[in-house]
């Protein structure tokens, strides 16, 4: 078993359950990404067995941290909003060199990749231009209420395994989120269970695209995962401090994410 994936999910966890944040950038970030999407693949072949060391830990890891971090997630994020989001900034800036590296794109890369790049960015950034329409928790327990739910779940996965593409926002933007952060706070099993199904099905369907094209187009592909990754830059960007002490501390909590973003690197992507 991988147990250090038990860390590695717990990241991943901690970021779904951020409006903004995706765990497949903080995937990304962790230099697992293409370990992730060809695990999953994996585990539907007849090697699946061999998948569960990879999966198993990481799998402990995104659980245990939304059933016990969501709660000091939503804390920051409700009472300290900007010096959160820079400490983001600061990972997600601070591991774009080691993915250049990772993609060799100094090598690698024409001028169609970096058009590639210019269009993913463009695709995450534009996200800022969309209206969430949250209009409080669902009670209803009807079958249109759980087909809702479910197709939610889907939606929301396959964004969540894309690199720059929250998962939570799409939940705030279709009108699901406080519905579904309410049944895992309450555990309201019977909402988790349908939208777990969803969240699985969607994961399996969008990792076996992302796993042809990154079997097929490689290079390409990368260029892409890059340039969504760099365009989750303006969709976390919160503005600047207002106050001296906001200042103060958005710029330390940007100096530790790009302090973990080095040490990742150093351990990530030592190979």
């Amino acid at each position: 078993m991988e147990w250090k994936n038990i860390y590695r999910g717990m990241l991943m966890g901690a970021s779904d359950v951020v409006p903004g944040v995706s765990g497949g950038t903080i995937a990304v970030v962790l230099g697992i990404y293409d370990r992730l999407i060809a695990a999953i693949n994996g585990f539907l072949s007849k090697e699946w067995k061999k998948q569960l060391t990879f999966l198993i830990p990481l799998g402990i890891g995104v659980l245990t941290s939304i059933f016990l971090l969501a709660n000091a997630i939503e804390f920051l994020f409700e009472h300290y909003p900007i010096p959160t989001q820079f400490a983001f900034l600061g990972l997600i800036i601070g591991v774009l060199p080691y993915l250049f590296h990772k993609s060799e794109a100094k090598h690698k890369f024409k001028i169609n990749h970096y058009f590639l790049l210019l269009i993913g960015a463009a695709l995450v950034a534009s996200m800022l231009f969309f209206q969430t329409s949250e209009s409080g928790v669902i009670n209803d327990r009807s079958i249109t209420a759980y087909s809702f739910l479910f197709l939610a779940g889907f939606i929301a996965s396959s964004a969540m395994i894309l690199p720059g593409i929250s998962g939570s926002f799409m939940l705030l933007v279709i009108g699901a989120y406080s519905t579904i952060i309410n049944a895992v706070s309450e555990l309201k099993f019977d909402i988790i269970a349908v939208v777990g199904i969803g969240v699985v099905i969607g994961i399996v369907v969008m990792s076996k695209v992302i796993n042809y094209f990154l079997t097929h187009f490689t290079t390409a592909t990368f260029a892409v995962i890059i340039g969504l990754v760099i365009g989750s830059i303006f969709v976390i960007f919160p503005g600047w401090p207002t106050s001296g002490f906001e200042v103060t501390v958005s710029i330390l909590t940007f100096a530790f994410g790009l302090l973990v973003a080095f040490l990742l690197g150093r351990i990530e992507y030592k190979k």
